[in-house]
Parts: C-alpha cells; sequence; structure tokens
C-alpha cells in the first residue's frame, strides 16, 4: 500500500457489504462475513503463530455500528457482539486486495475442519 488513506466508508445493510474507496483510486466491496471470518482481533489471530481460531456459522452476521480509531483505523462492531477488532486502513487496504486468496483460504479451511459458514 502506498499511503493510501480511505475517502469513503460506506456500510451496505442490505447486501451485508462494506465499501472502501481509497485515495489511490483503488476500491473495494468486503462482505461483512469476509471481515468478520478474518478480524485482526486477538479472538480471531491468536497470540501467536498457529493460534489461530476458524471463524464458522459467521454468512449472516452483520455490523451494528462503525466507529473510528483515531485517523487511522475503524472498529465494527458485529450482530454475533464481536467488537475487538480494530481495522487499520492498511489491513482493509489488504483484505481489498487480497480478498479472492483470502476467502478460498478461508473456505478450505472450514472445508477441512467439517465446519460450515451457515
Amino acid at each position: 500500500m502506498s499511503e493510501a488513506l480511505p475517502t469513503n466508508i460506506v456500510l451496505h445493510q442490505k447486501s451485508r457489504v462494506l465499501e472502501i474507496a481509497f485515495s489511490d483510486g483503488s476500491s473495494f466491496r468486503l462482505p461483512y462475513e469476509f471481515l468478520r471470518v478474518y478480524s485482526p482481533s486477538a479472538e480471531v489471530r491468536g497470540h501467536g503463530p498457529g493460534q489461530e481460531v476458524l471463524q464458522a456459522g459467521k454468512r449472516s452476521v452483520e455490523i451494528r455500528s462503525l466507529e473510528p480509531v483515531g485517523s487511522y483505523a475503524v472498529q465494527p462492531t458485529f450482530s454475533d457482539g464481536h467488537s475487538t477488532g480494530i481495522y487499520s486502513w492498511e489491513y482493509l487496504y489488504e483484505l481489498g486486495r487480497d480478498q479472492e486468496k483470502l476467502w478460498a483460504d478461508y473456505l478450505a479451511k472450514l472445508e477441512k475442519a467439517g465446519a460450515s459458514r451457515d
């Protein structure tokens, strides 16, 4: 990321998508489920390598609120009560840029674990 900053963030509640545009012209549509399963929180990532917790059953999750954190991030509150992830602009950019690969990785992990999005 070349220090791109967000120029617009919109929550689309009906389609459950966060739309974010950046100053470098990039824009991404990030489903709430995707954001939830890739939360940067310790609850999801663990406290070190190998401690990640697979998030299942998040297909219908919603973002209830989105609060700014300083001038560098946002903190969503999800409908399942999760609210500890702080999403920096850089992390949101990376999620958007790498969305296709990350989503495929997530689906593969769910399948391997015999878990479901529902």
